[in-house]
């Protein structure tokens, strides 16, 4: 199976390396060989036969090749006549005898054809004649179809053509009579390897859907052509994920074709069998059930025998029957009426206990009409499900009740239920098309809060647009706190924290309004993440310690439950740390794996973890591919804060241009003024502070904390900065001292850190060194790597500029060393010129654990702690080999030759010279055994 005419082949790296090997000897005269690729229906021989062909016909062979069909099993000789006719009519110099042997065999010239030894010995004469023109390849595809006579000269061939430049492959199936008693062992052919399997899916049919590639995937299980068929039996919706896949992929003439000689010549107990197996899932026993106990010991003996001799199941040693593929569990219900398939369903169903939800699939599957008392226990049992976190899987069950539903009101009830639990177990593009579906009917009013939530649900996070946000949520949130029982849980606390999220992204007054109305109605949770947000400056004072007494005082469940809540307030005073994960553990569906990713990634920027800038960018793909296209702007507007960090304004300026207009179109401000600050925090870093200036002037006006800027402090230290650089020391004080009237230390330890490090910047020179002192001090200012390192650079111009030179040298070296570690190379230039303003550089004179790149100085620290190469492997993810590697490379740059000798290495001091002096010591200092 090749897949589509013009692909290249994926994978198969050992047997492309056996055919080539086999094609080089014969061409360079080193003699002939012949292989047999043996494998299943639609493994990829054809492929391999292909490749062949193609690199033979580049090298100057002659390909000859024959094809077996099963229609041509009765015909003698017929293969052998595609291989040898050609060459026949154009000999010269065969033997007479031997030319009409062929001739007779191959239907040519009237008379009874020879023995087979006399066609094979001329068969072999004439191949040996053309030979002598050039090298040969013999292909013979489906040798299990090709007629017994041509086989047999085939055979005869494939032990005697060692001396000819001639390469002769065969494909077979594994079960083939034709392989019996051949001369040669088969190289047997593998399915796909996961990665591989992939690469092909893609090439053939780009544009998948995860869930959609994930499941033709598994089904697939390797085999390429079901890699090539199976998605072309599924409607572009389903491809694209917006509808979920049927509960069996179809499977196409192509493929089923393949089984159906096997599951013709079954029993009927057999093949009954095989569908209760394969409908009732990997748990499923045969010997356990009904099953075997209506058709009796001695039959079920018989049917399992036949299955198993037919190579399509095996059984195992619980009772289990074992699919030999997962695409025989296809063709089994595929070939199956479906009266066969809905009795095999009510067979199943009593089978299990009443209240497995397992039972209720069963029965649905068995029903052919409306049935209200199976609808009402499918949506009891899918609530249940969904409160134990199984979303996706409650919703399936919702869905299956929606279409069991006697009136169009209980449908539509069941369908909005459908699509909000969908929506949380991250199948977006389903939601959408379930909302679209409902909205041209009528929704019953007590649904219709929920209604809104699910048409707000996809509006933010799958269109990128906040309107309905403020029309359907405060009407929403007013009818949840009318009086009467709580029929939708905590649908009021989703329903506020998704008009939380729309107000603080677009600032619309609309939602704040309608929330501040209902704070009352909320958890402390929901309060506390309002506080956050509304307006920092004034309202989120004390925010991170009443978040901190908050997670205390919960119970596990509570905690879970209020998860969301937390994490955004977190996120809102830069507290969403290591604490906070273990909220999240466990198997979650996308949409809170998402928000965690993206609390993740503002983290790992402000904590310098730029190693993890990349993460945003797999992120931003991952939730494009699921429709969350909200989160993707936003993990590509996390990961411009990197960009802008280091300075990269030759990747930030594209980046900025595919955020921008979807963000503006969204009148998202949370992103746009976020861009805006970035744009200056780039313009810093390569010393445009007039640019800077203006930019960040825009945000935050001199002596003003704006409403509508939440995250007000990461500007505030840029704003100062720029505003001393362009000589307004005036405006830096104004807003130093409108941070001090906020308070504005006391809504966390960040902007506590941010107003000492203003504080200290805006000092006079008596005051200057106790506040550089004091921000260093403030708990936790080591944890914001960027952020003091900067302040480090501009103590120590400070401290160059007063003529402290050593003492500024020791500060501008620690700067200069966290800005190589984070890769910001123009904020490293400008310590560099600094330094050399001092009179030295770090040409001359630098600590040899400056010298280290960031990953050789984690391995060197490691080693300091007395940690093997294997287990440093571990703790960063390499290879015992690479970390010997590295440490061929640490050990010269820090002067010893001993593991022995790291620990104190890194604790010296700096080493006086020029850089030629250090190359003269390196090779008295080569390591010794650094993979010890």
């Amino acid at each position: 199976m090749n897949g589509f005419a013009g692909t290249a082949l994926v994978g198969r790296r050992r047997e492309r390396r056996l055919l080539q090997r086999a094609l080089d000897d014969a061409r360079s005269g080193a003699g002939g060989s012949a292989l047999v690729l043996r494998g299943e229906a639609g493994i990829g021989k054809t492929a391999l036969l292909d490749w062949t062909a193609a690199r033979a016909a580049e090298d100057g062979f002659t390909v000859l090749r024959a094809g077996g069909g099963e229609s041509d099993t009765g015909i003698a000789f017929g293969a052998l006549h595609q291989v040898l006719g050609p060459l026949l009519r154009t000999s010269r110099e065969l033997p007479p005898h031997q030319h009409t042997a062929l001739q007779r065999a191959l239907g040519l010239r009237d008379g009874l054809p020879p023995g087979g030894f006399t066609v094979g010995a001329s068969a072999l004469s004439l191949l040996s004649e053309a030979a002598c023109r050039g090298p040969l390849l013999l292909l013979v595809d489906d040798l299990h179809w090709v007629d017994s006579s041509s086989t047999s000269v085939f055979s005869f061939l494939h032990q005697r053509i060692g001396d000819l430049p001639l390469v002769m492959v065969c494909t077979s199936r594994p079960d083939s009579p034709a392989l019996r008693g051949w001369p040669a062992h088969p190289l047997d052919i593998q399915a796909l390897s996961s990665a591989d399997s992939c690469a092909l899916l893609r090439q053939w049919h780009p544009g998948m859907a995860g869930a959609a590639e994930e499941r033709v995937l598994n089904d697939a299980a390797g085999n390429p052509l079901a890699l090539a068929e199976l998605p072309r039996q599924l409607g572009e919706e389903q491809r694209r994920g917006i509808v979920p896949l049927p509960d069996r992929l179809p499977l196409g003439h192509r493929l089923e074709r393949l089984f159906a000689a096997r599951l013709e010549p079954l029993p009927a107990d057999a093949t009954q069998a095989l569908l209760l197996t394969a409908l009732g899932g990997a748990a499923y026993s045969v010997s356990q059930g009904s099953w075997w106990r209506t058709v009796g010991r001695d039959r079920a003996a018989q049917a399992l025998d036949a299955v198993e001799s037919s190579g399509l199941a095996r059984p195992d040693h619980a009772g289990r029957l074992v699919f030999r593929h997962p695409l025989v569990r296809s063709a089994v219900v595929a070939a199956a009426s479906e009266q066969e398939r809905r009795a095999a369903h009510r067979r199943l169903a009593r089978d299990l206990p009443g209240d497995d939800p397992r039972r209720l699939l069963h029965e649905a599957s068995a029903t052919d009409g409306p049935d209200e008392h199976l609808a009402a226990r499918l949506q009891e049992a899918g609530t249940r499900i969904a409160l134990r976190g199984g979303d996706a899987e409650g919703a399936l069950l919702l869905d299956r009740a929606a279409a069991l539903s006697a009136d169009a009101e209980s449908r539509s009830g069941r369908l909005t239920w459908a699509a909000v639990m969908s929506a949380r177990g991250g199948r977006l593009p389903y939601t959408a098309k379930l909302v679209n579906e409902l909205r041209n009917g009528p929704i019953p009013a007590d649904t219709a809060p929920l209604f809104a939530y699910a048409v707000v649900y996809v509006d933010q996070s799958h269109h990128v647009d906040f309107t309905s946000s403020f029309t359907l949520l405060p009407r929403a949130l007013d009818a949840l706190a009318a009086p009467g029982p709580r029929i939708f849980g905590d649908l009021a606390e989703q329903t506020f924290f998704k008009l939380l999220l729309a107000s603080v992204y677009t600032g619309d007054p609309r939602g704040w309004q309608a929330l501040e109305r209902h704070l009352p109605h909320v958890s402390s949770a929901a309060r506390l993440c309002h506080r956050a947000w509304a307006d920092p400056p004034r309202t989120a004072r004390g925010a991170e310690t009443e978040l901190r007494d908050l997670v205390a005082g919960m119970t596990a469940e509570q905690q879970t439950g209020n998860a969301w809540l937390l994490l955004w307030a977190a996120s809102a005073v830069d507290g969403a740390d290591a604490g906070l994960w273990r909220l999240f553990g466990g198997q979650h569906a996308y949409a809170t794996r998402g928000s965690v990713a993206k609390a993740k990634c503002y983290q790992d920027f402000l904590r310098g973890r730029w190693d993890a800038a990349e993460d945003c960018l797999r992120h931003a793909d991952t939730a494009e591919q699921l429709g969350y296209h909200t989160n993707a702007l936003l993990f590509r507007h996390y990961y411009a804060h990197f960009l802008a960090g280091r300075g990269d304004e030759r990747r930030l300026r594209p980046l900025l241009a595919r955020i921008e207009p979807e963000a503006r179109r969204a009148r998202m401000r949370f992103v746009t003024d976020h861009l805006t600050h970035l744009e200056a925090l780039a313009a810093l870093a390569h010393g445009r502070h007039q640019e800077a200036y203006h930019g960040l002037r825009g945000l935050m006006p001199p002596g003003e904390l704006p409403s509508g800027l939440a995250w007000f402090h990461l500007p505030l230290l840029d704003f100062v900065l720029a505003a001393l650089r362009c000589g307004r020391r005036a405006e830096a004080l104004a807003q130093v001292e409108a941070g001090r009237a906020a308070r504005m230390d006391e809504i966390s330890a960040h902007h506590a850190f941010v107003l000492a490090a203003v504080t200290a910047l805006t000092a006079d020179d008596e005051r200057a060194d106790a506040a550089y002192a004091a921000a260093y001090a403030v708990p936790g200012a080591e944890q914001w790597v960027f952020e003091r390192a900067r302040l480090r650079l501009a103590h120590g111009s400070w401290l160059r500029h007063r003529g402290r030179r050593a003492e500024a040298e020791d500060v501008l070296r620690a700067a200069h060393h966290t800005f190589r570690e984070l890769r910001a190379e123009p904020w490293a230039q400008q310590c560099r010129e600094e330094l050399r303003a001092t009179g030295r550089s770090l040409d001359g004179a630098m600590t040899r654990a400056e010298s280290l790149t960031a990953q050789e100085l984690r391995i060197a620290r490691l080693v300091a702690t007395g940690l093997t190469n294997k287990q440093i492997g571990a703790e960063l993810n390499l290879s015992p080999r690479t970390v010997a590697a590295h440490l061929y490379k640490i050990f010269p740059k820090l002067g010893i030759a001993s593991r022995a000798a790291v620990a104190r290495a890194l604790a010296t001091g700096r080493v006086s010279g020029s850089p030629g002096t250090d190359r003269h010591r390196t090779r008295a200092a080569q390591p010794t055994r650094p993979g010890d």
